[in-house]
């Protein structure tokens, strides 16, 4: 029988409770047993919940331990990029920055992002049409319950931000990053160096 275990049935219930093995079930009400029905599909995605997608990431990755990274970075990288922070809107002088240039990944300085995508969201983050080709991996996110699609530089792992689909015609993606995950360099000067 399908019931749900209780000590007495509520005062004035109608229904009587059913006694087996010193335990007293209520049967079920098919408007209960409806409502539970109605709840599973959203139990097959409480493992995809529970556990977190590895980071997709390049063939040339870079393997530093938390402690490498933390003494390569300032603390509020740090935490941005490898504990997935955010920071604070408006923050960042890169959400004003209009240069012609490429933006790099903070950590290992592979280029995420060339001027020519950016645009104004009005969010306060740095936000952009779309990425150079290979350089990030995305993740689901589900820390504000409903999930969103988390990205990373794809050769360090490290916290950009997240893409959402309410960004400008033709590609109509937001790519919203954090500006400390961010370094610029304008246009004529040299990239620099990847961190090895």
């Amino acid at each position: 029988m399908v019931g749900r275990m209780i000590q007495e049935p509520p005062a004035g219930s109608p229904v009587e409770p059913v006694h087996t093995a010193n335990r007293s079930f209520v049967p079920m009400q098919r408007r209960n047993l409806l409502g539970l029905l109605a709840t599973l599909p959203a139990l097959a995605v409480l493992p995809g919940v529970a556990r977190s997608a590895e980071p997709s990431m390049t063939e040339d990755r870079i393997r530093k331990k938390p402690a490498e990274w933390r003494a390569l970075l300032p603390a509020d990288r740090y935490q941005v990029l490898f504990e997935e922070a955010t920071e604070r809107p408006f923050s960042s002088p890169l959400n004003d920055e209009k240069r012609a240039g490429t933006f790099v990944c903070a950590a290992c300085k592979q280029p995420l992002f060339e001027s020519a995508h950016k645009y104004d969201s009005g969010t306060g983050w740095p936000s952009f049409t779309q990425p150079i080709s290979g350089s990030m991996g995305t993740k689901k996110d589900f820390k504000l319950i409903w999930p969103r699609t988390e990205y990373h530089c794809a050769r360090c792992g490290g916290h950009q931000g997240h893409v959402f689909n309410d960004g400008p015609r033709p590609r109509g993606e937001r790519w919203c990053n954090n500006g400390l995950a961010l370094e610029f360099v304008p246009a004529g000067e040299p990239l620099p160096a990847l961190v090895q």
